[in-house]
């Protein structure tokens, strides 16, 4: 089982019971306990871990990283002439966050 998340900050922050309302701590907990994702859960994955500016397989959120790296593949996505490496859940999720032509769609392991 994979542990919800990991303190990445030195400052305080709140402890992590109290974000057990948030959406990122109630899917990795999902995850967790063997449950299965909707469509919808999968795509807000992959766009939040595509905004995440601190990690490229995981979430930031208050002082937390919430890895989901156990469910993420690691894509290469040939657009507008140029090659960009991608983390998401699966080729649909990940077309739901580009804009324009795609080219191509590689699945690399990692």
């Amino acid at each position: 089982m994979a542990q919800i998340a990991f303190k990445f900050v030195k400052w305080d922050t709140p402890e992590l019971t109290t974000l057990k309302d948030s959406k990122v701590y109630r899917l990795r907990a999902h995850l967790n306990n063997g449950g299965k994702l909707n469509r919808e859960e999968k795509n807000w994955i992959t766009r939040s871990v595509w905004e995440c500016c601190y990690f490229k397989r995981g979430i930031a959120f208050s002082g937390y990283y919430f890895d989901f790296s156990d469910i993420l593949k690691r894509y290469f996505v040939k657009q507008h002439g140029s090659i960009q490496e991608y983390y998401a859940i699966d080729k649909t999720a990940l077309r739901t966050i580009l804009y324009g032509k795609i080219e191509d769609i590689v699945e690399l392991p990692y």
